[in-house]
């Protein structure tokens, strides 16, 4: 069984890579785009959407304000990539915003971003994967009806990926990645020269249709707000970049100015794609509603509803359909890519947590398991983790964008904004000791930068949480803490161990046990009995005796009448036990020797048999593990655990050598004499 999981595992994640190979899983800029700037990339595909989705609520006439709305998210991400390759620069080392918040604000401040970017990593590959699902539902109908199970089969598959190391899954990722860029930036393209140049008129799907408001005769402050809540989605755009300022030691040499390359580079082809889509969306007519009400809010030109039957494109199919035409190779070739990145776009989520938490493991707030890489040089645990998580909100969300999205954004815009602020505290402190008038031009600068990115974040995120708190966002705001009172109790408890385990001035190294009782647990004569006596004598206790219980008279008698009989050289000590009980006798009687001799200690020698197959393990060494579990918190006592191995154990351990030290010879008869050599 060992062998074929081995050879299982090896067909899905390769061979493993030695230590010493970790430079050779270092990212080219080329390379590295694809793997950390997906996410930012794919946002395209739903964040236009998810403006003209908000302010469908009030009517198709609240669309003329989705210019300025998508003005002030370009402004916002601008802020936030120039923010960010200052952090890069500034802290090379991986930690990011958690390092940036913890190294200028203090434990808790990166304890709290910390858990703010763990919940949205987990969000990201939920959000992208269910929007992917959607893109392929447009053109594959069955895939839009049993959208939560594929989402969570498309994860699975990710994960898989993602655990054959991180060079390997960029370049596997990196095609479909330029194709979406390459693709997009096409249809931009043509669709604006047909537009500007040719003066064409372009038709969405949904052009001819109209959106029966849900609200009407708005005051101004609901209108404010709707307005509001329109960007805050909106900002969903900005997600992934933090993502690079996490993986910078995943690049090659020079890794800051390789990061803050690709940093720049992202930036600039999301806002092209950003804006682009949703102007050609606005000029081709496209009109979306909320996937919980499209059926009767969503009206075709005869004025009846599209009713239930009616599968709603997401923006970029509609334009592509506009500008290449329904079921055109370009059409679907648009579809397929769109589909891909979303899918892929989890990828940045893939590599952004197994690095935080391996970071904070190495800082003791979670298990240490995390900070463990696997066969591939991937930390594997922390790939898992973040799988399961996003497996739990695809089926717990029923894979539906709208309501994921609702929870979205909140705890990376609380990480922008902390983020920002230590870097403003970072640039501050430095110039109080900096002399040279070059840098220290440079530094006011970046704490400029720093400065206008905290507060533009720092309003973003209070719209946020003003707009989306009622619709989901309330659910962020209760994980967040629990996260963080989780790492503070796993760090407390780590500490607490430290302590204990640590030696101080008290200790003595010289004060061993005065003496080493050994007890050998005996139920039968037999050959695990026979080496569990020789191995205990070969370690030479001060005091050695076989003990066993009698729970049944005759069976006590001819067990004492054959071991008298065989001369074995241990006396044999029996325990009563008129309730047939066996492990509280031994319990007792350990705890008698323990108490008329506090400074000794008591070893117990447990004879256990090893199995080769799953159901033998029912049938035996239950006694011993209830035992052992229970002396494992007596102090002062040490448990040995002497196997013998049955034949069935052959086919996993291959064949056994004749005479191993302190084997009985097989099929021969055990002799007397061979317990009494050491």
């Amino acid at each position: 069984m060992a062998k074929v999981t081995d050879l299982v595992k090896r067909l899905l994640v390769g061979r493993a890579l030695r230590s010493g190979q970790l430079h050779e899983q270092l990212l080219p800029k080329r390379v590295a785009l694809p793997v950390f700037a997906s996410d930012a990339l794919s946002s395209v595909a739903y964040a236009p959407q998810e403006i003209l989705v908000i302010l469908s609520l009030a009517g198709v006439s609240f669309y003329a304000y989705s210019p300025w709305i998508a003005a002030a998210v370009v402004v916002v991400m601008l802020t936030v990539v120039a923010s960010y390759r200052q952090n890069v620069h500034a802290y090379p080392s991986g930690g990011g915003d958690y390092e940036v918040a913890t190294t200028n604000l203090g434990k808790n401040a990166g304890l709290t971003v910390a858990s703010a970017l763990m919940v949205d990593y987990v969000l990201t590959v939920a959000v992208s994967v269910a929007n992917g699902v959607d893109y392929v539902g447009a053109t594959i109908p069955i895939v839009g009806q049993h959208k939560p199970a594929i989402a969570i089969a498309i994860v699975v598959l990710l994960t898989v990926v993602n655990l054959r190391g991180i060079r390997e899954s960029g370049v596997a990722f990196a095609i479909p990645t330029y194709a979406f860029m390459i693709g997009v930036l096409l249809l931009i393209l043509v669709g604006g020269f047909r537009l500007l140049v040719l003066g064409d008129e372009l038709h969405a799907p949904s052009a001819e249709f109209t959106i029966r408001p849900e609200q009407t005769d708005l005051t101004a402050f609901a209108a404010a707000f709707l307005i509001l809540r329109a960007f805050s989605t909106g900002c969903a755009a900005l997600t992934g970049v933090e993502a690079i300022s996490n993986g910078v030691p995943a690049f090659r040499k020079p890794k800051s100015k390789n990061a803050a390359t690709t940093l720049l580079m992202m930036g600039l082809v999301a806002i092209t794609m950003f804006g682009g889509i949703i102007a050609l969306g606005l000029a081709s007519g496209v009109k979306v509603a909320e996937p919980s009400v499209v059926a009767e809010d969503l009206i075709r030109p005869d004025g009846t509803p599209v009713g239930p039957g009616y599968y709603q494109q997401p923006i970029i199919s509609q334009v592509a359909d506009a500008v290449f035409g329904g079921g055109s190779m370009p059409f679907v070739v648009i579809s397929a890519v769109t589909a891909l990145i979303l899918f892929l776009a989890a990828n940045t989520a893939f590599n952004g947590f197994p690095v935080l938490g391996s970071i904070l493991a190495q800082d003791r707030y979670l298990p240490r398991q995390l900070h463990t890489r696997g066969d591939r040089l991937a930390f594997s645990n922390g790939i898992i983790i973040l799988a399961a998580g996003a497996c739990l909100l695809l089926w717990g969300f029923n894979a539906d964008v709208s309501r994921l999205l609702n929870l979205y954004i909140v705890g990376v815009f609380v990480s922008f904004t902390l983020s920002q602020t230590g870097m403003v505290i970072h640039w501050t402190r430095h110039l109080r000791t900096e002399r040279d008038l070059k840098l220290r031009h440079q530094m006011h600068r970046s704490r400029v930068i720093n400065f206008f990115g905290a507060v533009m974040t720092g309003l973003v995120l209070i719209v946020v949480l003003l707009t989306k708190f009622l619709v989901g966002a309330w659910i962020v705001v209760i994980a967040m803490p629990i996260l963080f009172l989780m790492m503070k109790g796993i760090r407390r408890h780590y500490d607490n161990v430290a302590a204990e385990l640590e030696i101080d001035e008290d200790y003595e190294p010289a004060m061993l046990p005065a003496r080493n009782h050994a007890i050998v647990l005996v139920s039968k004569i037999h050959k695990p009995t026979m080496r569990a006596l020789a191995y205990a004598r070969a370690t030479r206790p001060s005091s050695l005796e076989a003990v066993t219980v009698g729970v049944e008279g005759e069976e006590a008698r001819q067990l004492q009448e054959e071991w008298e009989r065989r001369g074995i050289p241990v006396p044999l000590k029996m325990l009563d036990s008129p309730y047939r009980e066996i492990t509280q006798p031994i319990l007792d009687y350990v705890r008698t020797l323990r108490r008329r001799s506090p400074r000794d200690v008591v070893t117990v020698f447990i004879p256990e048999y090893v199995v080769g197959h799953w159901w033998e393990h029912l049938l035996h060494n239950q006694s011993a593990l209830r035992l052992k579990a229970r002396l494992l918190f007596k102090t002062g006592v040490m448990v040995t655990s002497v196997p013998w191995q049955l034949h069935s154990s052959d086919r996993l351990t291959g064949r056994r050598e004749p005479f191993a030290p302190g084997a009985v010879r097989r099929p021969g008869q055990v002799k007397d004499d061979e317990i009494t050599t050491s």
